[in-house]
């Protein structure tokens, strides 16, 4: 198939800050059609509003994005940290946690998948974490973002034959809001000392990988964890 053909859309949960706006950007910059699903208005591309926690609110958002036509690009970018120790994460926190980080990703990827295999090409990023290796006071967060790396492997291999490629991205600690409230101003010093590139990363390091894992051209790039994280991941860190 001539993948020029397909439909040139991008959805991104979750853009309408941070990570997910810089995504956004860079797909606009493209010259896709991008939508962005998100609670809060986005000020890139189509606009959809909903809470990606809820079911029913994510179908909804899902129904419209779709009305339009199928997408064959996905980042799966949403997600909250829910931070705390062991002994005080509470159930509620677990469940919102796999909710948002974890169900909506795989919500998302079943209603766009018909159109993908439509079309015989796809690509889908889910957005896990540095934290998914190990991070204290991450029980909820790193437990989800460790759930995505293992969709992310069985997507690649059931979706590769279709056209369709999987890959995640693990950021490590990026100049975001949800960064600045789960750190406090010593705990942020601390992880920047540690990264062997003595800086902390920004969204648009992750946008520039995510636009290399949704190009044509990154076809045969399948079932992959790219940790954009300065370094840190090369060894034993603070962070």
């Amino acid at each position: 198939m001539n993948v020029s053909s397909s439909p040139e859309r991008l959805l991104v949960t979750g853009g309408a800050s941070g990570i997910g706006r810089a995504i956004a950007e860079e797909g606009m910059a493209r010259g896709w059609d991008v939508v962005v699903i998100d609670r809060d208005p986005s000020p890139i591309g189509k606009s959809v509003l909903a809470d990606l926690a809820d079911t029913a609110s994510t179908a909804t958002a899902l129904e419209e994005v779709l009305a339009n036509g199928p997408v064959t690009r996905l980042v799966n970018n949403v997600g909250a940290v829910f931070p705390g120790p062991l002994r005080e994460q509470t159930l509620a926190e677990m469940d919102a946690a796999f909710a948002l980080n974890l169900r909506c990703a795989v919500q998302c990827t079943q209603a766009l998948l018909p159109g993908m295999t439509d079309a015989g090409f796809g690509r889908i990023v889910n957005m896990t974490s540095r934290a998914a290796l190990g991070k204290e006071l991450r029980t909820a967060y790193a437990a989800s973002k460790a759930g995505l790396i293992g969709l992310t492997r069985v997507w690649a291999l059931e979706l590769g034959p279709l056209g369709i490629t999987a890959n995640a991205i693990g950021p490590g600690p990026i100049a975001t809001e949800l960064f600045t409230k789960a750190n406090d101003p010593e705990r942020t010093k601390q992880i920047v000392d540690s990264v062997p590139v003595r800086r902390i990363g920004q969204p648009d390091d992750i946008a520039h990988t995510a636009g290399f894992f949704l190009d044509d051209r990154a076809g045969f790039v399948n079932g992959q964890i790219l940790y954009v994280c300065g370094g840190l991941t090369a060894g034993i860190a603070a962070a």
